[in-house]
């Protein structure tokens, strides 16, 4: 089992800039894939940020390129998503997951195991 705790949501205004965290705990971080999604009131769940085991390569969905930066801390079993030049539209409840392996994984239905969301909210 690993668990996932995220943090750092909030209310920022459009423009503005939040990152959010992941801790995780319970296996060995380093041997998973991390990612995260978003899902919006009366939307279905989208992919925004994926990233290998290592960090080493990275992916993200087309609404978030050049806006987002996802990282990881191996040794803090932390994964981190920085969000910049932040809009209405990223308005969402945003989750990480995890999955074990070495590639980046960008399919909500391959990841094992869900955090329980933190809320960001960006105001026009």
């Amino acid at each position: 089992q690993v668990q996932l705790v995220e943090s750092g949501g909030g209310l920022v205004q459009a423009g503005g800039s939040l990152r959010i965290s992941c801790a995780a705990s319970g296996r060995t971080f380093s041997l998973y894939a991390m990612g995260w999604f978003r899902q919006a009131p009366g939307k279905e769940r989208e992919f925004v940020a994926a990233i290998s085991w290592s960090g080493g390569s990275t992916s993200y969905g087309d609404s978030v390129k050049g806006r987002f930066t996802i990282s990881r801390d191996n040794a803090k079993n932390t994964v981190y998503l920085q969000m910049n030049s932040l809009k209405p539209e990223d308005t969402a409840v945003y989750y990480c997951a995890v999955k074990r392996s070495i590639v980046v994984v960008t399919t909500s239905g391959e990841y094992d195991f869900w955090g329980q969301g933190t809320q960001v909210t960006v105001s026009s």
